[in-house]
């Protein structure tokens, strides 16, 4: 049948216009892209009034997923080759669409992102190439839009004004309405709301809705980097208040039913800039030589009731961010500072952990309980670590003398310490040396200083108790059946580690284990590299095959830490986790079944407490509403807090990076020591040795023949010359782009 004559049987309809099945069947036909005016062309359509009918049914129809509109016009869908999920789009203007936790990725060039931004969940065709192991994608329409904010500077080009958005991932133009510039002047960066999204036909629209600062301003780049991911560093008036409702002492009433803590010398230990205090820690000798360690953590979970609103906006952020010179709290700073913060000399509400540990450094017996302490002393690393390493020291004669009656718990700490990291090494944790850096701000809060970040034994001895609490609530947890939050930690992924076992095998290396390889083999190839001039190189490598932790309802155990379960406690201020798994473990103790440990003759807790001298507490109903949380529920949780803390970590190092690269820029031209701490097929990236700063060492800067990637050997080389990961050299700084907060190097 030739075209003409499936046009005139086509065009047999009784409606004004043709109905959905007429145009589909055009398609089919036609098998195409059409025009509208092809189409109204091909069903006969003429009159305004037929053309504007079809116009709205075509619409219907892409709307409906049925039709899909591309430059070059309409196409028919089909179904089956239908994918969706969120777009994550790259710098360089292409994405990824991620449909499947198996499938590959799916690419999407450049020129099909133009109004898309980075996050929407966005539907692709996806149909086979003509060759049989391609095929080509289309992204058909956006399903849900992920962006409400553009954050960019106001620029103007005669009478209109757009933004030039501050985040490159946004490559398409932003037309602002002029009757919202208001206050606004051109240069200034703002905050755009998005009255209009792009599509093929028209391009973004914004508001002006608040105007951010100045490209000098102080603190910008935090400012920028915040409003840009979507979160307030402000509270609302409400919730201050609601926070400031409880005063700035803890009640008589609210210590009441609690075990009273307060005669036992708790300290806190923590950094010297640090203004909430999470935790406390005692420790003694038992008659029978075993170890008693308590760990207090600020009972957050008392002021902090579920679905009141502060709970909503703590769990809506999940997480405190911490920024250089800054922090955005999870909780109002009457809280997170004040009443919840161990503060010394002042009373507090904690949720206790006690536990017996032996000789071998293993948790024998551990109990949990509502108490009230006073910490004795607040003390920084360096003040705890020169009290037991350094003891003839300046340092640690002055803390003795401000707090002498703490120094022998401390002293008791350490001891117990020695004993924990003993048992972390037969335990097979794996010990990463990482290098930290510290930024330090000026005035303007720019850079003035960078310093590496020196951990001593009072870090590592906190760390280690700190870890002990945690693991004793997973058990706790498990051995209630109490819906939770468990810190999973999943071995190597399958692919990550055929790629490191290909690089080891180029080494002369092998990681044992198999294809589930243990933390102790991972010790095992540590240890055995330690003295080789690439170990370096090795550990990175090591380091990177490994998963990301992340917060499950479903125990998995956690693999770096080598526990069999792990959960969050220990930082009810700073984590959501950790609030809900304080409010699990007090639904239990207040419940009228006996929550801790037993033994035959009496409850491990309440022998522990007759041993220290303590009060019982009395028990207490729990309120149907002080575990609201259904196995589902926790589910979402989980699901939530995760992504907000890798977002915390991605907010971190934004600003990171934009500090950096404003540190860095009188610098362009010099040269600097670096290692290649990555590679891929545009280059090598380089960390410097005395900054930290990140950048690209481009493929197209290298001299000499052209150069290729092999990613299994992890070198870049053209035959004459090979440059690896872990290599040391010396490059020169070339440029600077702040609003991409990027630099770029070349081999000196």
């Amino acid at each position: 049948m030739n075209q003409t004559a499936q046009l005139s049987t086509i065009r047999t309809y009784d409606n004004p216009i043709p109905g959905r099945e007429f145009i589909l069947s055009l398609f089919s036909s036609l098998k195409k892209h059409l025009n509208r005016e092809q189409i109204a062309d091909a069903l006969a359509l003429n009159s305004p009034q037929e053309k504007e009918a079809l116009r709205r049914r075509l619409r219907a129809m892409e709307r409906d997923g049925q039709l899909s509109f591309q430059r070059k016009g309409y196409q028919l869908i089909d179904p089956d080759s239908l994918l969706s999920g969120p777009i994550s789009i790259h710098p360089e203007g292409f994405g990824f669409v991620t449909y499947s936790d198996i499938e590959k990725d799916i690419f999407l060039p450049k020129n099909q992102l133009k109004h898309v931004f980075d996050g929407d969940v966005v539907q692709v065709l996806v149909e086979p190439g003509k060759n049989a192991k391609r095929t080509y994608s289309n992204l058909i329409k956006v399903q849900r839009r992920n962006t409400t904010h553009v954050v960019g500077m106001l620029q103007r080009e005669g009478k209109f004004y757009f933004l030039v958005p501050d985040d490159i991932k946004v490559s398409h133009k932003i037309h602002v309405e002029h009757s919202s510039i208001n206050q606004a002047r051109v240069g200034q960066y703002v905050s755009g709301k998005i009255t209009r999204y792009p599509d093929f036909r028209q391009e973004t629209q914004v508001e002006i809705v608040e105007v951010l600062g100045n490209a000098t301003d102080a603190g910008i780049e935090s400012t920028l980097t915040l409003h840009r991911h979507g979160i307030s560093d402000q509270w609302e008036k409400a919730l201050l208040d609601k926070a400031n409702t409880h005063g700035a002492r803890v009640s008589q009433a609210d210590k009441a039913q609690r075990v009273d803590y307060r005669s036992l010398a708790f300290v806190t230990i923590d950094g010297a800039d640090a203004k909430d205090f999470d935790d406390a820690v005692y420790c003694e000798k038992t008659d029978a030589g075993d170890w008693r360690l308590l760990v207090a953590i600020a009972d957050v979970s008392h002021y902090v009731l579920p679905n009141d609103p502060l709970d909503i906006e703590a769990q809506a952020r999940a997480t405190s961010i911490y920024l250089p010179g800054q922090v955005v709290p999870m909780l109002p700073e009457a809280l997170s500072n004040g009443l919840c913060s161990l503060n010394p000399h002042e009373d507090r509400l904690v949720m206790m952990c006690e536990m017996i540990i032996n000789a071998k450094g293993l948790v024998t017996q551990a109990n949990f309980s509502e108490g009230v302490i006073q910490s004795h002393a607040r003390l920084t690393y360096n003040q705890a670590n020169a009290l037991v390493t350094q003891p003839k020291s300046k340092l640690a004669k002055t803390t003795a003398a401000s707090s002498p009656a703490i120094v022998p718990h401390v002293k008791n700490l350490h001891a117990l310490f020695q004993v924990l990291l003993k048992q972390r090494k037969q335990r097979g944790a794996i010990d990463f040396e990482t290098r930290e850096l510290a930024l330090k701000l000026n005035k303007h809060k720019n850079i003035a200083s960078i310093s590496p970040l020196k951990r001593n034994d009072a870090h590592r001895m906190i760390e280690e108790f700190m870890l002990c609490a945690n693991v004793a609530t997973a058990q706790f947890l498990q051995r209630h059946k109490i819906p939770s939050l468990f810190r999973v930690h999943s071995g190597p992924q399958q692919k990550k580690l055929t790629a490191l076992r290909a690089f080891l095998t180029e080494k002369g290396l092998t990681l044992d284990g198999g294809d589930s390889p243990s933390s102790h083999h991972y010790n095992d190839l540590l240890k055995k590299v330690s003295h080789r001039p690439d170990a370096k190189l090795i550990q990175m490598l090591l380091l990177r095959s490994q998963s990301q932790a992340e917060y499950s309802p479903v125990n998995q155990g956690h693999f770096g830490l080598a526990y069999d379960a792990y959960a969050h406690f220990t930082s009810p201020i700073r984590r959501y986790p950790d609030l809900l798994t304080h409010r699990a473990i007090r639904a239990t103790l207040r419940s009228n079944k006996s929550a801790n440990d037993t033994s035959k003759s009496e409850s491990g807790f309440k022998r522990l407490l007759r041993q220290l001298k303590l009060s019982v507490s009395t028990s207490k109903a729990v309120p149907n509403n002080a575990f609201p949380y259904t196995a589902e529920k926790v589910a979402l949780l989980s699901h939530h807090c995760s992504g907000q803390s890798r977002l915390a970590d991605t907010v971190s190092r934004e600003v990171e990076n934009a500090l950096m690269c404003k540190y860095m820029q009188p610098f362009i031209g010099d040269s600097f020591s670096a290692s290649i701490s990555g590679m891929n097929n545009a280059g090598f990236f380089v960390t410097l040795e005395n900054t930290g700063a990140e950048g690209l060492v481009s493929m197209m800067s290298l001299t000499g023949d052209a150069y290729t990637l092999d990613a299994q050997k992890q070198l870049i080389t053209n035959g004459q010359q090979t440059h690896r990961i872990g290599d040391d050299l010396t490059v020169v700084l070339k440029s600077v782009d702040l609003r991409a907060r990027k630099m770029s190097f070349e081999v000196a």
